[in-house]
């Protein structure tokens, strides 16, 4: 689909803190002949105030969200939390519009809209999935992820045990419940250490610090690694550990 306009919705946390992930998506989504664009007055999704109780204060955020995506063919953000907030949450906060209807997960935008799953990528590592609460559960992005991870030349695929069995972050859960958010934590950490694999990688940032946050305390040596990176990494361009 070469000429289509693509926005680029980062979320707040990928854009402060992982900003390597949202460089990623660009590379990839222009790879694949898509025109990207990152909005300068795009704000917050108000994820974190509508699921704290404050609804109201979301609103103006869903508003917003509506007039700065406006006019683009599709929307991507590199987060099933953050678009499943969009897609099933701001209507409900101030009505449908076209930028909400027209905004994707990465994976569900490739495999969906752009209907490809080898999207040229190499990264000769040994890689575990975690699938994200939101991305399974409201999203629905089904095995879109693995089915992109499985094309990547030199990609060794080794399967999470118990892989829908949540991380534990949850946002704030995991500050509000944070003896109950370690338990959980605590049994992902077994799974993917389990597997051998060099690499966890996933859909969602936060889920990514929430894990790796926990391997990099135990120094387990393995590295979190979003889903866009992996994609991203070419034998041309090949992806480089951060330290």
């Amino acid at each position: 689909m070469s000429g289509t306009r693509v926005a680029l919705f980062p979320t707040c946390l990928t854009d402060t803190a992982f900003p390597e992930t949202g460089k990623a998506m660009v590379r990839l989504l222009e790879r694949l002949g898509c025109d990207v664009d990152f909005p300068l007055d795009q704000t917050c999704c108000g994820q974190m105030h509508f699921n704290t109780g404050y609804a109201e204060q979301a609103r103006p955020m869903a508003r917003a969200y509506a007039d700065v995506f406006d006019g683009y063919d599709y929307v991507v953000a590199p987060s099933g939390s953050c678009a499943g907030m969009v897609r099933e949450i701001h209507p409900t906060l101030c009505g449908t519009s076209p930028a909400v209807e027209r905004t994707y997960e990465l994976s569900e935008f490739l495999v969906d809209v752009l209907g490809v799953v080898d999207v040229g990528a190499h990264f000769p590592h040994r890689v575990t999935y975690h699938p994200t609460c939101h991305s399974l559960r409201m999203l629905g992005v089904g095995d879109k992820p693995l089915s992109l991870l499985r094309a990547v030349s030199g990609l060794e695929l080794i399967p999470l045990p118990q892989a829908e069995q949540c991380c534990g972050f949850g946002g704030t859960f995991a500050l509000k419940n944070a003896e109950t958010s370690t338990a959980m934590l605590a049994d992902k950490m077994r799974c993917v250490q389990d597997t051998g694999a060099q690499v966890v990688t996933a859909g969602d940032n936060s889920c990514l610090m929430q894990i790796g946050g926990g391997l990099s305390r135990l120094q387990a040596g393995v590295r979190p690694v979003h889903l866009a990176e992996i994609l991203a990494s070419t034998q041309e361009e090949p992806w480089v550990a951060t330290p």
